[in-house]
């Protein structure tokens, strides 16, 4: 496919300003993905304790089978970004076809295994009979809808893989907003729409994801004609789909830690009391949004080193090594400042006791100076994806939360209370993002000594 100023080539030009250019819109698509659970959340608690503590049951749920989601779209961003960096079209639109078809697969599996699992999955995380029934209206809206939570992600992924992020961020805005309108439409029977309540938040969330595979899928197809016809092969199919798969099942796996290691440290916290819980609980809901930055990085340097892998040029691999070293180590910095300076009336917004105030102020005051070495950590994980190298990007993320923190944490939480605890996750960030960035420039190095030998060989 020919390099457009819709899908530019990412290995030629300044690095900096290509990273600066696709970065930017996914800033305004992971803000809004993030305000989506705020937004269920918020409309979800008018209707009472009940069903807001239905949803709330379904969070882990959803976010295990978002990580599918987001794993696979890493794998899929990965291959089709080395592919495209490599000038090979056909492979190109096959990987993206085939891509699609897995996740689609995937997606009527989990809405099938969720649909039969309702009862004893929710039983087995704590629902009593009483809740059940309110958590089987959300979710069997929302397991028939699987299919538009996974595939658009696949997809979108694919569109950032050929450089375009522009695209992605504008859906991804686009379905927040839309899901921001149907919620109070459907949750409370507004302007003639069905009185639904929970059911109508699960819906909304249906429709808007819909929407959006649509709009995904015509871009694909119509605008930028990346997909391939049906495969005559299934060793081509099966080709495809290890591609994918060889970043994605270690993303995945990466992906579902991480929210089991924070049910771990709320369980640390938790001997501290409820305010203790409550206080973190603020900090973690300010932390995202100070991360929204390095999301975003993170969501791009994938296919921008996996099309200059494809294309075998190094030295603008170095390059980016080097941009996101001294991106993350100076907007790291100034983020720790800024949270230094604004953390209690910031952490006030969302309480006024003392108690919680206190805990979440000690979060915001120590651990944002760790943020740099957990920007090196997400921007580099995603560097060896996109390079097709997962494992050290598992390797790092495993040993952030097994190795590193959750030892530590323990440990601080044992001899020094809170301020230990918070003091480990510092640590934790930055010990495993100077591995990171050691572990990056020995591979991006290697890769070059590699290329250099082969040049050689056939001079």
């Amino acid at each position: 496919m020919a390099r457009t100023a819709r899908n530019p080539s990412l290995t030629e030009g300044p690095v900096a300003g290509h990273l600066h250019r696709l970065a930017l819109p996914m800033v305004w698509g992971v803000l809004a993905t993030m305000s989506f659970n705020a937004v269920d959340t918020y409309f979800v608690a008018q209707l009472g304790s009940a069903p807001l503590a239905a949803m709330s049951f379904s969070f882990p749920v959803v976010m295990v089978i978002n990580s599918f989601a987001i794993g696979l779209g890493a794998g899929t961003s990965s291959a089709v970004a080395r592919a495209y960096g490599a000038g090979n079209t056909s492979e190109l639109r096959r990987l993206i076809t085939d891509a699609a078809l897995l996740a689609l697969l995937i997606a009527i599996a989990i809405s099938v295994i969720g649909l039969l699992t309702i009862d004893p999955l929710f039983r087995l995380l704590g629902a009593g009979d009483e809740m059940l029934p309110l958590i089987s209206e959300y979710m069997v809206i929302w397991y028939l809808g699987a299919v538009f939570a996974v595939v658009p992600m696949v997809a979108l992924s694919a569109l950032r893989g050929v450089g375009n992020s522009a695209i992605t961020g504008r859906i991804m805005v686009g379905v927040a907003v839309l899901n921001l309108i149907l919620d109070p439409l459907l949750i409370f029977g507004l302007l003639g729409f069905p009185r639904l309540e929970l059911q109508g938040a699960a819906l909304s969330t249906v429709i808007a994801r819909g929407l959006s595979f649509i709009a995904v899928f015509y871009y694909l197809a119509v605008r930028v004609q990346l997909f391939a016809p049906p495969t005559k092969t299934l060793a081509g199919l099966l080709a495809s789909w290890r591609a994918v798969l060889a970043v994605g099942l270690p993303a995945i796996a990466t992906n579902v830690l991480i929210p089991m290691a924070g049910g771990v440290v709320v369980a640390l916290v938790a001997v501290h009391g409820a305010e203790a819980v409550a206080g973190l609980g603020v900090a973690l809901r300010v932390e995202p949004l100070a991360l929204i930055v390095f999301y975003a990085l993170s969501s791009v340097v994938g296919p921008f080193v996996g099309q200059n892998a494809g294309a075998g040029k190094p030295g603008r691999m170095e390059e980016t090594v080097s941009v996101l070293t001294r991106f993350c180590c100076g907007f790291g910095l100034c983020l720790a400042l800024v949270l230094f300076l604004l953390a209690e009336p910031v952490a006030g917004l969302f309480s006024d006791s003392p108690e919680v105030l206190a805990v979440a102020v000690a979060y915001l005051t120590l651990v944002p100076f760790s943020y740099a070495g957990y920007g090196i950590v997400m921007t580099g994980s995603a560097a060896f994806n996109g390079l097709g190298r997962p494992l050290p990007a598992t390797v790092i993320s495993f040993l952030r939360v097994l190795g590193v923190y959750l030892p530590l944490a323990w440990a601080g939480n044992q001899l020094w209370g809170i301020p230990g605890l918070f003091a480990a996750t510092a640590a934790a960030n930055l010990i495993v993002g100077a591995l990171g960035w050691w572990w990056l420039r020995r591979t991006v190095g290697e890769y070059r000594d590699s290329m250099v030998a082969s040049e050689e060989r056939l001079a």
